[in-house]
């Protein structure tokens, strides 16, 4: 039997450990835990380097802290699936947010789910997102469909934006979505440091945003894809 290798990411370490435990009881999971999006960032990239992919990342909602209504996380959500597109993303809350669940459900998540609900439901989820299913509460689907349409009505907005970009911006732009460093774009475009460090400030200034995980969401928003 395939394990559904599992990656539990939430700022209370005791909890994640715990909750990696559980899920690790089943003959069919192997799971870990750490403590942050930024570490998580390390431990995808590590199993994808491994040949060993992770499959399934429960993360906290508030992983990336106080951020507006996880713009932050949903930028974070689409850098770990640029990586590994077959990672499934289902997010641990401890309260329903449409908008946040709207948001992260748009940058790729396949779930949204109630930090106290039970071991079994968590379970279904997990096996059930591997299975390419989407999970949400009944309560939330109303609130959350609303969101959606609205997104879709201000896309066009964030498409005009993006539009404004000259073509070698939109490349850097790109690199960014696909969650590569001020280096990397370099080494990939061919381009010194500081003429990416430009480029991104005027992709910045462009978008009207002022920081790089806020110009990634809003291009996500836009359809943007990432860099190959």
């Amino acid at each position: 039997m395939e394990r559904i290798r599992v990656l539990v990411v939430d700022r209370h370490r005791v909890f994640a450990e715990s909750l990696a435990m559980a899920l690790t009881a089943e003959p069919d999971v192997e799971a870990a835990a750490t403590g942050g999006a930024a570490a998580a960032d390390r431990l995808v990239e590590r199993a994808r380097e491994a040949g060993d992919p992770l499959r399934v990342l429960l993360v906290d909602a508030g992983a990336e802290g106080a951020e507006d209504a996880g713009t932050a996380l949903a930028a974070r959500i689409g850098a770990w699936r640029a990586r590994q597109p077959r990672l499934h993303v289902v997010v641990l809350a401890a309260e329903d947010d449409p908008r946040a669940c709207a948001r992260l459900l748009s940058a790729g998540a396949r779930g949204w789910v109630a930090k106290d609900c039970s071991l079994a439901r968590l379970l279904q989820v997990v096996r059930g997102v591997v299975r390419e299913e989407t999970h949400l509460s009944p309560g939330l689907l109303t609130g959350v469909l609303a969101e959606l349409t609205r997104e879709t009505l201000h896309r066009s907005e964030h498409e005009r934006l993006v539009e404004a970009l000259t073509p070698r911006e939109l490349e850097v732009l790109r690199c960014m979505l696909a969650g590569l460093g001020r280096k990397a774009v370099a080494e990939r475009l061919y381009l010194s440091p500081h003429t990416v460090r430009t480029h991104m400030q005027n992709v910045l200034g462009k978008l009207g945003v002022h920081s790089t995980l806020a110009a990634v969401a809003l291009a996500r928003r836009a359809g943007v894809p990432p860099a190959d």
